[in-house]
């Protein structure tokens, strides 16, 4: 069987090319310099090059692949990362066009066996090896992924733990479960779900998550699928998830590796920060913690790593969240805290071009019209709020922690219409103000 050398930046796909067996040669463009394909495509027979993001996305290296050499020598199938046709990459390829669209079938349907088939394809077609192959197998496009060691069911709630279908087919799983096992130790009971896309979703993948009280999904915001076309606020359309009616947590899991997360000031690089915090919290998730990281593995491909302790911290936030959500909303305790720094008047619920005090009395309304025991009522007006809290207490960063520190009891709790302020214990020393 020829030797192929496969060049994706979707590093599952790289995965799934070694899980095969077909003796790929395998690099991701995102880490390989142009200067070292000379010594990658020395040892293949043909060029697969799949680029999510299109020629943009390597251009200094599809230059080279395209410069009179040992590569421009070799057959070349290009394609884009999409499971739409990318007609520019296509075009560059040097293999008939019949052959171009049977491969991206084959990378398409993905998994290993799949990639065991594309080998013994293209094998065939361009080199006459006489392997024999099988047709593209669709893969399913979401499935509740078997766990290694499933526990019995547990008396806590359900939570559902999503992840990309090419996790799945790839093996890159290990993160999944350590997450589940989490859960399993905290009371509850995982459900994992691979999904390709939850930007369209088939009722039956919803029908999957029904018996989930809180979902943790490490799946990109739905919402944005609309927003290059998005007129106004109001097109933007968080999906299937939203309407579970159950807490959305994102669960991070980092391009970086541990190492690295740890020794960052900034923690979490750009594109983490963009797609993993500011975006999904478009989609009204509530932003958990990193828990995987990515790690190389023993044949230079990276694979996602769970944290033990991170993953205990988010299962253990899942719980707290599907628990509080089978509470009766008019027993609840909720603070609404606004910003007030420096301590001045003038500066609390301060924020560059919003208008908080608005916004705090909608937050109130809806908690109101959600069955949120809010007393006596509270002022509509977010002036008139703001002047309430003015006239209710004395602003202090010291004041609560000196009167805790004298009398090791809590001030009394302070009123205004509706809207208590007080002073609550936190864990560790001291108090919240």
């Amino acid at each position: 069987m020829a030797t192929i050398l496969l060049l994706s930046n979707a590093d599952t796909e790289l995965l799934a090319a070694r899980a095969s067996g077909a003796g790929y040669l395998t690099a991701n463009p995102a880490r390989l310099e142009p200067e070292a394909l000379a010594s990658l495509t020395a040892g293949a027979d043909i060029i697969v090059l799949r680029l999510l993001g299109g020629r943009q996305a390597w251009p200094d290296g599809v230059a080279a692949l395209l410069a009179p050499g040992q590569a421009a020598a070799l057959p070349l199938v290009a394609l884009g990362g999409e499971a739409a046709p990318d007609a520019e990459l296509m075009a560059l390829s040097t293999v008939p066009a019949g052959v171009v669209t049977e491969a991206l079938g084959y990378l398409r349907a993905g998994g290993p066996e799949n990639l065991r088939e594309l080998s013994a394809f293209l094998s065939d077609t361009l080199l006459l090896t006489g392997e024999g192959f099988a047709p593209p197998q669709e893969m399913p496009d979401y499935g509740v992924h078997p766990l290694p060691d499933r526990a019995p069911e547990a008396p806590g709630p359900t939570v559902a733990v999503i992840f990309y279908r090419a996790h799945e087919l790839a093996g890159n799983t290990a993160f999944v479960d350590t997450l589940c096992a989490a859960i399993s130790q905290r009371g509850g009971t995982p459900l994992p779900v691979y999904c390709a896309s939850l930007r369209t979703a088939d009722p039956a993948f919803i029908s999957l998550l029904q018996p989930a009280s809180a979902v943790i999904t490490t799946v990109l915001a739905a919402g944005g699928s609309a927003a290059a076309d998005a007129d106004n606020e109001g097109d933007w359309d968080a999906g299937v998830l939203a309407r579970l009616g159950v807490p959305i947590i994102q669960g991070l899991c980092l391009t970086s590796s541990r190492a690295q997360w740890s020794e960052s000031n900034a923690a979490l690089t750009p594109i983490d920060a963009a797609m993993q915090v500011a975006i999904p919290e478009f989609d009204g998730r509530l932003i958990a913690v990193p828990f995987s990281f990515k790690e190389e593995g023993p044949d230079g491909i990276p694979r996602y790593v769970a944290d033990i302790e991170r993953a205990e911290r988010l299962a253990g936030i899942a719980i707290r969240h599907a628990r509080l959500a089978a509470i009766p909303n008019h027993t609840k305790r909720v603070a609404l805290m606004l910003s007030s720094y420096p301590t001045k008047h003038a500066r609390i619920g301060n924020a560059v071009g919003l208008d908080t005090p608005a916004s705090a009395v909608r937050i109130l309304t809806a908690l109101r019209e959600a069955g949120y025991d809010l007393g006596d009522g509270f002022p509509t007006d977010g002036d008139e709020l703001i002047h309430a809290l003015i006239a209710a207490f004395q602003i202090s960063q010291t004041s609560c922690a000196v009167a805790s520190s004298r009398t090791g009891e809590l001030p009394p709790a302070t009123s205004i219409p509706t809207v208590r302020t007080s002073c609550w214990p936190r864990s560790g020393s001291g108090t919240s103000c």
